[in-house]
């Protein structure tokens, strides 16, 4: 099983690591410099808003089909026909609910038009996710890999089509963004239910009452476990932009007009930029926009983890079902997970200013540097989640799941109400509440996994991956100090330097083991 693990996810990872980071950090920031912060802060806030009632679209339905597919491969012909009508039903009550709740909190005719195609969106990435679990189910890892990219693809197709051709006679704004989503994301489904309907024995879209109330209540455990971490992983934008004051659109589309960097400014107008910046700058969806520029990266990274945990939950599920031992598994993706992951956040903490400037430009930072430090520590924290959340996922332990994620969501909350509206520290206090939310949610769960598993406390572990990080703290402290070099792009040789350095780091104290790594892809 270990090397049916390490076999797929190095596939997985080679198709996403190849096609979605230049999503994330090529045509996302363009597109967000292109319609500027406070449009695409919106944008991010409304986005995140739409995952807040995500659950109605699944109501844990995903989970629980990957898991019990992996365990019962041949009640996809039964199952599928049915879960598929109520998916659809369930996205009927979610466009409707999203709606009506967005009204509530305020948002306007042009920020509603915007949330229902984000509402529409967001059914689409629920329905490729439910037909890639069962994929996964049955272990189609490669075929499930070739999906998980598709979108991304189409998508990237598109955006590129408008930002750097000229087949587009208007400049690109938001909503033509969300509309190439829409199309990539439609394509994928598609793609994806042919390849789940070619594994049934028969495809009948029926509508079953009973069939529906017995899955929902099965299923109700996950749905609440996916509404609280919803929660706690994306309110924080919408307190933003919607706590803090609402700017002035005119004033907005001014600014970013001034700062185009292909404009000479007289000093009239860099004084307008300068105003308009300062008077801007504390709305939200300026604030939105700037924890939107600092996630980005995070969003890049925990697609790694993520990627773990969607190969785990069927091999843990399978295992506990044949009460094999998941323990050198969990050791295993454990390490693999976390030794980039403290990687990553240290180098993100000393190269902050080079990542943001590379990719946003050297100007109008601000408070993104500091944000995008804090953030980026949260990887670690996100990937024990990965790792031990989907452990106890597949062993059913939801109820003390739900507990954790309920006591992070109160927390999170209580956090960002505090920094956001007392201590006015606004994008910087919202990212430190995500931090402590997530170091607090990981090692809740590994407490359980330790006392639930009966795993014993395994010191040798805990002292190599300490020893590690200081060693990753030292190289990357020389390297800034030493390395860097005049110019623009005079820090990638000391980045490159200490990813080198520290990989090495990580084989020298034993970390990861070649040996080891070698024994797992010839015996498994």
């Amino acid at each position: 099983m270990q090397r049916s693990f390490v076999t797929n996810l190095v596939i997985l990872l080679f198709l996403n690591l190849l096609i979605k980071p230049f999503w994330i950090l090529v045509i996302e920031p363009n597109v967000q410099n292109e319609v500027g912060n406070a449009a695409y802060g919106e944008y991010f806030a409304l986005f995140n808003f739409s995952f807040l009632l995500n659950i109605l679209l699944d109501v844990g339905i995903t989970n629980f089909n990957n898991k019990n597919i992996a365990q019962n491969s041949h009640l996809l012909t039964k199952h599928f026909s049915a879960l598929f009508v109520l998916k659809l039903g369930l996205a009927v009550v979610y466009i409707i609910a999203t709606i009506v709740v967005g009204l509530i909190i305020g948002y306007d005719t042009r920020l509603l038009k915007l949330l229902l195609m984000l509402g529409f969106n967001q059914f689409l990435i629920s329905m490729v996710l439910y037909l890639r679990s069962n994929l996964q189910g049955l272990h189609l890892f490669k075929t499930d890999a070739l999906i998980s990219v598709l979108d991304r693809v189409l998508m990237i197709a598109i955006v590129g089509t408008m930002l750097w051709t000229n087949l587009f006679a208007h400049r690109v704004d938001i909503m033509d963004f969300v509309y190439a989503q829409t199309a990539g994301y439609l394509i994928t489904a598609g793609v994806a239910f042919l390849a789940v309907a070619k594994h049934t024995h028969t495809v009948k879209l029926r509508w079953s009452r009973p069939f529906s109330v017995m899955i929902l209540r099965k299923s109700f455990p996950f749905a609440v476990l996916v509404l609280l971490m919803t929660f706690y992983n994306r309110i924080d934008s919408v307190m933003l932009e919607r706590m803090l004051p609402a700017g002035d659109a005119v004033k907005a589309e001014r600014l970013k007009v001034l700062r185009d960097p292909d404009l000479v400014l007289n000093e009239t107008e860099k004084l307008e930029r300068t105003r308009l910046a300062d008077e801007l700058e504390h709305s939200g969806p300026e604030q939105a926009g700037i924890y939107a520029k600092a996630y980005r990266l995070l969003d890049a990274t925990n697609m790694i983890a993520y990627l773990f945990s969607v190969l785990l939950l069927p091999m843990f599920s399978r295992m506990l079902k044949f009460r094999e031992s998941v323990e050198p598994l969990v050791k295993l993706s454990f390490t693999l997970l976390i030794t980039p992951a403290v990687l990553i956040a240290v180098g993100c903490a000393f190269y902050r200013e080079s990542l943001m400037g590379m990719l946003y430009g050297t100007e109008h930072l601000g408070d993104v540097t500091f944000v995008f430090s804090v953030l980026m520590s949260c990887f670690v924290a996100i990937s024990t989640t990965y790792i031990f959340g989907t452990l106890l996922t597949a062993n059913g332990n939801l109820k003390q799941l739900n507990v954790v994620a309920l006591s992070g969501m109160i927390f999170n909350v209580g956090m960002n109400y505090l920094f956001i509206k007392h201590f006015q520290m606004e994008a910087r206090g919202t990212a430190i509440s995500s931090l402590a939310t997530q170091l607090l949610t990981a090692l809740a769960q590994v407490l359980i996994v330790q006392r639930w598993f009966k795993f014993r406390i395994n010191w040798r572990l805990i002292t190599t991956l300490v020893v590690y990080t200081a060693g990753v703290i030292a190289i990357a402290q020389v390297c800034h100090t030493y390395l860097m070099q005049p110019g623009k792009s005079g820090w990638i040789p000391g980045f490159i330097v200490m990813t080198g350095t520290s990989l090495a780091w990580a084989f020298a104290t034993r970390l990861i083991s070649v040996k080891g790594m070698f024994r797992i892809m010839k015996y498994g």
